[in-house]
């Protein structure tokens, strides 16, 4: 590899019912563009109960997971492919924890999410799950 040369990387990104009930899918993406990300793919849908398993199923045995998928399909969601050098690591900083409350300022979980289980947006949390979600919400 030359030196200089800029590996882009790709991430995928869910604007989450909450957020897309509250009109917020313009404010979103613009945070997203003005960090320099590009947006390679986006598609509102709304999430099946088998995809949502499907998406979600590393969570299948925890106390919590009828319940992300219930939320998860009830209503529009705007799934995006994300693109930029370093894109897994700079997304997760620019989203936040999952917690609101303990999010940095000038984060979209900390400036959109309503709580820990209504927080508006879903970051891939490393390559593999990038590249796993991708498949399952764009095929």
């Amino acid at each position: 590899m030359d030196r200089g040369e800029v590996i882009m990387e790709k991430t995928l990104a869910i604007i989450k019912p909450d957020a897309t009930e509250r009109n917020l899918i313009g404010d979103i993406i613009k945070m997203i563009e003005m960090n320099n990300f590009k947006l390679k793919r986006i598609n509102s849908v709304y999430m099946t109960v088998s995809i949502a398993e499907e998406f979600y199923a590393m969570h299948s045995e925890k106390p919590f997971f009828k319940s992300l998928v219930d939320y998860m399909t009830s209503g529009m969601v705007v799934v995006l492919e994300l693109e930029k050098n370093n894109a897994i690591e700079d997304f997760r900083k620019l989203i936040g924890t999952t917690n609101p409350e303990d999010a940095e300022e000038g984060t979209i979980r900390k400036k959109f999410a309503i709580d820990k289980s209504h927080n508006s947006i879903h970051g891939s949390d490393s390559l593999e799950s990038a590249n796993r979600e991708i498949s399952i919400l764009f095929g």
